[in-house]
C-alpha cells in the first residue's frame, strides 16, 4: 500500500506510538494515507482503538519480523 507519510515509532512504548501518529496526522490532508511502524506489541489494540475514537480509518496492520505496521487514513 503506498502511504503519504511514514513515521518509525520503533523501539518505541506507550504512549510515544500515539503521540507520534496523532501529531504526524495533524500535518496531513484528509484522505491521506500514513504508515506506522512500531515494536510495541501493545500498539495492536492501541491503534484500533486510536482510530475508533479519532474517526481515522486503520486501513490495514501487518507484522514483519517483529515490527507492526499500521496504515492509517486521515478523516
Amino acid at each position: 500500500m503506498e502511504a503519504d507519510k511514514t513515521i518509525d515509532a520503533k523501539g518505541l512504548n506507550c504512549p510515544m506510538p500515539i503521540i507520534r501518529t496523532k501529531k504526524a496526522l495533524s500535518e496531513m490532508q484528509s484522505g491521506q494515507i500514513l504508515r506506522m511502524e512500531a515494536t510495541d506489541k501493545g500498539s495492536k489494540s492501541d491503534m484500533a482503538a486510536f482510530a475508533n475514537r479519532t474517526g481515522n480509518q486503520l486501513l490495514e496492520v501487518k507484522e514483519e519480523g517483529g515490527t507492526f505496521i499500521f496504515f492509517l487514513k486521515k478523516k
